[in-house]
This record gives structure tokens, C-alpha cells and sequence, in this order.
């Protein structure tokens, strides 16, 4: 299809060029306007992973928060698709909840409304180009800065200058153009009419991925007189219709919850469209008796199509906030959770991979996922359920009667449950150290990383020990059981006490804990090489079996150590007064070594 419709949309805008200079000024003042639109998003993007992660956290706890920011960040941003796209990356990460997702969308669809304003009341009645240019030429100085927060700046002064050229370029195309050309002939009335620019307005908002770009347009072309009233009106809907394809386009490659935002988007536009186009006569009562109220001439229609676009937008959203219950409800039975597959990624797509914030969220949360695959492999793998030990009063008694040997496939669950998933996390901080993140954001990013790494060397350490551990402890063996009953116990104890850290309060957690735990595995370590000393000049065990003991020992006691790092990585807050209070405090491998001695 693209190989057909590319060259025919080419080869269109390429006759309309040579039948009309103006048509290309107007063309070109499209192109400058969405290029500005993308130097603007791209700014707002360097903010990102710090104020704009900070301001869209703060909104999670409440509906009215949530269309806040909404409202506040596309008016800001001037674009309702990038704070869509946004919302989906933070919901897919895991962030945000659905219901304040949802009610950020609804709140941009408000925000969308002032870019209207800023065209009608101020594009086409002063000449913006004179702002422009100067804001280019202090664009051009920031963008060339090494610090990320003037580069920021940069792109988002010279995204403004090029949304006010292109808003220049267009009015003054569509002026010269009328002398030329009268586009009323093309304007229809009534019902059809209403239909037919309703669909043309969505069809432009597809092609431009911009409603922002289709209303600057219409308002352009109708302050010319080259589009009705009435049509224009049809062309707002059809804009609010359209921008729903954006967020649909970034939803694909989210998870089910972005799969959802997307659809409540679309529910939201389709809903906002159908109660304008069925009230669209009493709409535009209102908008004559507000215009008269506020003193706009009743011949700017330009600035009455601002109105219009406002109200019908206020009127979707409070005809949906009082539904959200419902909303969310259907988007949970029309696309449910899918049953959890604990062998693929969960939290890992291209959707999050735009901002910082989203990026670390999304990594920690499949290192979690890797963990809780992995702990459940140790346990298994040495013959030990998790929910047995997590409510034993007495773990060394639960271990010691854990006996039955458990029939499982630990080489292939390795490959599905652990292998695979750090494969994944690995592809996924691969493509995260190619893009331009902050410093913090790729020392978090590599300290997962690490983390990952050692809880598939903790799996990797027990498979090596499993078989002789199955061999002492599910028949009697004298000494020999013992000292693998006593290795089994201490992982069990470090698996609790991993599961008591996920459990807690996380203001609770303390990084000395861990240290605590280092020096008691290392102290272990020692003692049981002391031990299997002295059992074998007692001749309690043999030469053969103390030498496989100690080799065991070896790979459990690494196991423990990295499981207890990855833990420090994974649970333990690195922010704040107290967190550097801890860091000071901390234990360097060497004390740790020394105190256990």
C-alpha cells in the first residue's frame, strides 16, 4: 500500500506546486510547523529524568491531579500526541496506574485547546514571523551547548520559532491563494457536509500525525475565507478523531496496559465527536452567546472556532469523568491481562525505551521478575518450597525434613525461566547505552545490569551443587547429610530474608542489614571449612566426600554473596540523607573479610 500511495501523494503535491506558487507557500509553512513541532518534542524529551518523571509521579493518586497535569503539560508541550505517548511509555513501565493514565489523556485533550487560542488570538492579528526570527538566531547558540538542560532550551525556542513561521507562511499562503483559487466552492452544508469534513479533518490529522497541525490550518484557511464556519467546525471534530492514531501507533509496541490507554484514547475522541456532531446546533449557540458574553466580534470566526473547540472538548471530558469506572472496566475486559508467561519479559518493550525514568523503571521491574524466577529455581533445585520456609519458625528443622528428592528439569528451566530473561534485560540495556540518557541513568541501568548477572550466577552456582546435595539429604547419610542440610539452611535463611526486604516497608530498608548478612556468609564459610578439617582427622567423613563438600561450599556461599548483592542493588534506596548516612557507613570487601575472620 505505502508503495503505492507514497509517489501518488509525491506526484499530487508536486502538480499542485506547479499550478500554484501560494499552494506551495502553504505547503511549506505545514512542513516548517511540524518541524517545529518535533524540535519542541524533542526539547521537552531532554527535560525528561528529572521534573517532567517528578510532575507525572505526583498525579498517580488522584483523578483530579491526573487531568492537571494533563491540561498543564500540553499546553506547555503544545502537543497532545506526545504526552499520549508519554503517558503509554510511564503505564507500559509500570509507573503509573490505568485510571491516572487515562484521566491525563482526558486532561490533554483540554490542554490541546489552547494552541487554538494562541493561533486565532494571536497568530493571525500580529505578526508572529518578527518573534520568530529571533528566537531562531538565540536557538542556534543553545543547541550547541554541552549541557543537556540548554540544549533543552535550545530545541524548544527554536521549536516555538518554527511553529510561529510556519503559522506566518500559512496565513500568508492562504491570502494570496484566495486571489487565485475561492475553496468555498468546495464547502457543502447540512448533514453532509458535516460528515464529509468531519473525515477529511481526521484523514489530515492521520497523514500530518499532528491535530495541533490540523486546527492551525483550518484556522489559517478560515480567517482567509477559503473554508466555511460550518466546515471548519467539522474540521476540529475530524482533528480530535484523528490524533487518536498516534497513540494507537505507540501502543503497539507496549504492553497490555498501553494497548488500554490507547483504546480509552480512541473511546474518549469517538465519544467527544459523536456528542458534537449530534448537539452541534446548541454547541454553536453556546459558542455565539460565550463569544458575545467575552466581546468577540461575531464576524471573527477564527477566534469562535477556539470556542468551539474548548467547549466540546470540556463538554467529552465531563460527560466521561463521571464514567471512568465503567471505562476502565470495559478496557479490562475487552483487552484482559494476558496469563503470565514467567519465561518472556514483562516489562520490556520499545514503548518505554523514550525516557530515563521509564527506562530504569522497566529494567528494575524485569530484574524482579528475573529474581523471583531465579529464588524459585534455587529452592526447587535444592529440593526446598518457598512457601514452607517463608513461614518455618525454624528453618534448619524444615530443611532437615525437606527430603523428597522434587523431579524437575533444572538445565531446561534454566534456559526458559533465567537465561532468557537476562538475555533480554541484556538486549534491553544494550539499546539503552545507544541512546543520549543522563549519567545517573546508565550508572542505574548497569548497576541492574550487574544485578541480573549475579542472580543467573547464584542458578548457574546451586545447579553445579545440586546433584551431590539431592545425594546427602533425601536418604541419611550420617556427617555428610548434616553439613548439606547446614549449606541448604543458610540459602533458605538468605531466600527469607530476601523475601522479608520485598515485603517491608521500603523507608524500613537498610543497606547495613546487607552488610550484617555479608559478614555472617563469610564467617560461615570459614567455620565450615574448620569444621570438615576436624571431621576428617576424626575420621567422621572421607577424603572423597570432604573435597566434594568443600567444592559445594564454594558454589553456595557464591551463590548466597551474589544473591545478597543483587538484593543491595535491587531493594536498598539510593537517595536521600539517610541512604548517604549508609553509604558512608558501609563495609569494604576487606572489613567485611576482616570482621568475619
Amino acid at each position: 500500500m505505502k508503495t503505492v500511495l507514497l509517489p501518488l501523494a509525491v506526484g499530487a503535491l508536486l502538480l499542485a506546486f506547479w499550478a500554484s506558487a501560494d499552494f506551495q507557500e502553504i505547503a511549506a509553512g505545514v512542513a516548517i510547523f511540524l518541524f517545529g513541532m518535533f524540535m519542541l518534542e524533542d526539547g521537552f524529551k531532554m527535560f525528561s529524568g528529572g521534573f517532567l518523571e517528578r510532575m507525572l509521579a505526583a498525579t498517580t493518586d488522584s483523578l483530579g491531579k491526573s487531568l492537571g497535569f494533563g491540561i498543564v503539560s500540553t499546553t506547555l508541550m503544545q502537543s497532545s500526541s506526545l504526552v499520549s505517548v508519554i503517558t503509554i511509555s510511564f503505564l507500559s513501565a509500570g509507573l503509573i496506574t490505568l485510571a491516572a493514565g487515562v484521566g491525563i489523556i482526558f486532561g490533554a485533550n483540554i490542554g490541546t485547546t489552547t494552541g487554538a487560542w494562541l493561533v486565532a488570538g494571536l497568530g493571525l492579528k500580529v505578526n508572529i514571523s518578527a518573534y520568530a526570527l529571533p528566537m531562531l538566531g538565540v536557538s542556534i547558540i543553545l543547541v550547541f551547548q554541552k549541557s543537556k538542560y540548554l540544549r533543552g532550551a535550545g530545541y524548544i525556542l527554536a521549536g516555538l520559532g518554527f511553529l510561529f513561521l510556519g503559522i506566518h507562511h500559512m496565513k500568508e499562503g492562504f491570502d494570496s491563494f484566495k486571489e487565485q483559487f475561492d475553496l468555498t466552492r468546495f464547502a457543502m452544508t447540512g448533514v453532509l457536509g458535516l460528515v464529509v469534513y468531519t473525515l477529511i479533518g481526521a484523514a489530515a490529522t492521520v497523514v500530518m500525525q499532528s491535530s495541533h497541525a490540523t486546527m492551525v490550518l483550518t484556522i489559517t484557511a478560515l480567517a482567509a475565507g477559503q473554508v466555511s464556519y460550518e466546515n471548519a467546525i467539522a474540521l476540529a471534530i475530524g482533528a480530535n478523531i484523528g490524533t487518536t492514531v498516534t497513540a494507537i501507533i505507540g501502543s503497539l509496541t507496549a504492553n497490555f496496559q498501553g494497548k488500554r490507554l490507547a483504546l480509552a484514547h480512541l473511546l474518549f475522541n469517538l465519544v467527544t465527536a459523536g456528542v458534537a456532531l449530534v448537539l452541534i446546533n446548541q454547541i454553536v449557540w453556546a459558542v455565539d452567546e460565550i463569544s458575545d458574553l467575552v466581546g468577540i466580534n461575531a464576524e471573527d470566526y477564527a477566534l469562535k472556532l477556539a470556542v468551539f473547540h474548548t467547549i466540546f472538548n470540556v463538554l467529552g471530558v465531563a460527560i466521561m469523568v463521571p464514567l471512568i469506572g465503567q471505562l476502565i472496566a470495559l478496557l479490562e475486559r475487552t483487552i484482559p491481562e494476558p496469563e503470565p508467561d514467567v519465561s518472556k519479559p514483562r516489562y520490556l518493550s520499545e514503548a518505554v525505551d523514550g525516557f530515563p525514568a521509564t527506562i530504569v523503571a522497566a529494567m528494575r521491574n524485569e530484574v524482579r521478575h528475573l529474581q523471583d524466577n531465579a529464588i524459585a529455581l534455587i529452592a526447587h533445585g535444592l529440593n526446598l518450597h518457598r512457601e514452607e520456609i517463608y513461614a518455618s519458625d525454624d528453618i534448619a528443622a524444615t530443611v532437615a525434613t525437606s527430603t523428597e528428592p522434587m523431579e524437575l528439569e533444572f538445565d531446561e528451566l534454566y534456559e526458559t525461566r533465567v537465561k532468557s530473561l537476562y538475555a533480554a534485560i541484556v538486549e534491553f540495556a544494550t539499546r539503552a547505552g545507544t541512546q543520549s540518557l543522563p549519567k545517573d541513568t546508565m550508572e542505574q541501568v548497569h548497576l541492574l545490569w550487574d544485578a541480573a548477572q549475579r542472580t543467573v550466577r547464584a542458578v548457574k552456582a546451586v545447579k553445579h551443587m545440586r546433584r551431590n546435595a539431592s545425594a546427602y539429604t533425601t536418604h541419611p547419610k550420617g556427617t555428610a547429610t548434616d553439613l548439606y542440610n547446614g549449606l541448604r539452611t543458610e540459602i533458605a535463611r538468605i531466600l527469607v530474608e530476601i523475601d522479608d526486604l520485598e515485603r517491608s516497608d521500603p523507608e524500613m530498608r537498610s543497606s547495613l542489614w546487607l552488610d550484617d548478612e555479608r559478614i555472617q556468609v563469610e564467617r560461615d564459610r570459614k567455620n565450615s571449612t574448620r569444621l570438615v578439617e576436624e571431621l576428617i582427622r576424626d575420621r567422621r567423613i572421607g577424603a572423597a566426600t570432604a573435597t566434594s563438600f568443600l567444592n559445594d561450599s564454594d558454589y553456595a556461599y557464591a551463590a548466597m554473596t551474589d544473591l545478597i548483592e543483587a538484593a543491595r542493588v535491587y531493594y536498598i534506596e539510593t537517595e536521600g540523607a539517610v541512604a548517604e548516612v549508609e553509604r558512608i557507613l558501609a563495609l569494604e570487601e576487606d572489613e567485611i573479610q576482616e570482621l568475619s575472620a
